[in-house]
């Protein structure tokens, strides 16, 4: 069975001025589901997320004025949504989402969330779209509970996972591994485990060798007993912001990838689809939804 975690409310509580390319959390189950790759069952929805969860990976101090929607003006146009109570339980809801996921995931091989990766949340703070930092509170949970020993964070998003990155750079259980565009956002960069910063116009020929010739030794290396994978589509030639030069297949394949050595491996896999910014929707949504397509064909679900 695939789980995927999905809520109304992943795309609901984004202002009119913001809902491109938000609506994408809308229209890709819509899509999945009217090509027959999955059904209605397939979805669940995710419960908002205990405040104690929350508080092993995100300060008190920052968690209670954003519970209270006292954030300052200045750390919202950080983060670039307005506040609202409607926007704190959709970021809770897709944190839970993705600790579910990785429970599924578990039990399954995959499972994936349709929002999720907000790599740019640090502990104190939000940025980039990103209030909470969904991977890092389910990496936190999943340790403090002993479902997972070491855990692999793959970020394939084109914007370097700096919150991530920042939230374990002392925690040697969790391995950060981010793979970005070098001269993307965020500017000023964090130190992951390992990053790969990848210079404008790289191809998606170049990029897919880079990332066979890395990945598969990291996880050698590294032996995790769980992976989270940020699939963002934002590596896509025609997104407006990503500067590489990735074809629709090469993100596919990317994909597959990564699949294959979770499941040549025997890693449970939890998704989140992270960003993507083409100019047509359709670029956005199909790309995302190859995703979901290539972890149903390699986990045989």
């Amino acid at each position: 069975m695939l789980y995927i975690a999905y809520d109304p409310i992943y795309a609901h509580p984004i202002p009119e001025g913001h809902r491109f390319p938000m609506a994408k959390y809308e229209l890709i189950p819509q899509q999945l589901i009217r090509e027959g790759v999955i059904t209605e069952e397939n979805l669940f929805s995710p419960e908002p997320l205990d405040e104690s969860i929350i508080l092993l990976t995100h300060t008190a101090e920052y968690w209670q004025r954003m519970k209270a929607l006292e954030l300052t003006y200045r750390e919202m146009r950080a983060i670039g949504f307005p506040l609202s109570a409607e926007l704190v339980e959709r970021e809770i809801r897709i944190a839970k989402g993705t600790i579910e996921c990785a429970k599924f995931a578990i039990e399954h091989g995959v499972s994936l969330n349709v929002a999720g990766g907000t790599h740019h949340a640090f502990a104190d703070k939000g940025e980039g779209f990103c209030l909470l930092n969904d991977f890092a509170i389910a990496s936190n949970y999943l340790l403090q509970e002993k479902i997972a020993n070491k855990i692999l964070i793959v970020d394939l998003d084109v914007h370097q996972g700096n919150g991530t990155a920042s939230l374990f750079k002392d925690n040697t259980s969790v391995f950060t591994f981010s793979m970005h565009g070098a001269h993307n956002y965020p500017f000023r960069k964090e130190v992951s485990d390992l990053d790969i910063g990848l210079t404008d116009g790289t191809t998606g020929e170049e990029y897919l060798s880079i990332l066979n010739s890395t990945l598969p030794a990291l996880i050698d290396k590294q032996k995790p007993d769980f992976v989270f994978y940020l699939s963002g589509v934002d590596v896509l030639e025609t997104d407006k912001f990503g500067k590489l030069k990735l074809s629709m297949a090469d993100c596919e394949q990317r994909d597959r990838m990564v699949f294959s050595l979770c499941k040549q491996h025997n890693i449970p896999v939890a998704v989140a689809m992270g960003g993507g910014y083409s100019k047509e929707i359709k670029h956005i949504v199909d790309a995302h939804c190859n995703t979901y397509k290539a972890a149903k064909d390699i986990f045989e679900l």
